[in-house]
């Protein structure tokens, strides 16, 4: 819970940084400006919302880790990721954009933090208890608050990095995912873009990966 307060916390902070040129740079995910991340974070502050009021009543079929599923690549060809765009392009103002994913996403961490870590929720399918939920969105907090930032130009006062606690976090639950640590030698933010395919090892990186390199990437979905 602590955990996934501070990476949400964290990322709301990072775009509320950024400048309206901004929005219109490159972000992390493939084929996505910046804009367009934002956009998705809302949906995903959504996603948490809906989650954490819809109870189960069943035992849980998945925790943390299990929640995610490795997947392939993506192609453009979902259709939710080609209609992320059109919706970000109709906000028009960035400020816009920037305002609803403060107002729904600052309710998305109130929420958070009131609900019982024991009780039980469900979603795609799934039923975990709400502290595992919202353990696994650490993971995907964090990777993008490192997709909002990836080709930010440098300034004076750039936008915050993941903090260091939840960058670790998110390592370790990655390697939960992987069922295997990467190398101690490689930082927390190079384990999390290279073990994802958010860019590829250097010649060096991928000595110091060995066996672990053929397996790469480990897309979530």
């Amino acid at each position: 819970m602590h955990h996934f307060s501070r990476s949400w916390t964290a990322l709301l902070a990072a775009v509320a940084h950024l400048s309206d040129e901004d929005f219109t740079r490159p972000s992390g995910c493939k084929g996505w400006l910046v804009r367009d991340l934002v956009c998705h974070l809302v949906i995903d502050a959504q996603d948490v919302l809906i989650t954490l009021v819809t109870p189960a009543d069943t035992e849980p079929t998945a925790d943390a880790t299990t929640y995610w599923n490795l997947v392939e690549p993506p192609t453009g060809d979902d259709p939710l990721d080609a209609l992320i765009p059109r919706l970000a392009a109709a906000y028009g103002d960035p400020g816009l954009l920037r305002f609803h994913l403060d107002d729904v996403g600052s309710a998305a961490g109130r929420a958070a933090g009131l609900a019982d870590p024991a009780a039980r929720v469900s979603t795609q399918d799934k039923v975990l208890t709400v502290g595992d939920y919202l353990s696994a969105y650490v993971l995907e907090w964090t990777l993008h608050h490192l997709d909002l930032i990836a080709h930010l130009p440098s300034a004076p006062e750039p936008p915050p990095a993941p903090p260091a606690e939840t960058l670790a976090a998110a390592r370790a639950a990655l390697e939960r995912i992987a069922g295997t640590p990467f190398p101690a030698a490689l930082s927390d933010t190079d384990v999390l873009l290279i073990g994802t395919g958010r860019r590829a090892p250097t010649d060096s990186e991928r000595s110091t990966l060995a066996g672990l390199a053929d397996r790469l990437p480990f897309v979530l979905g």
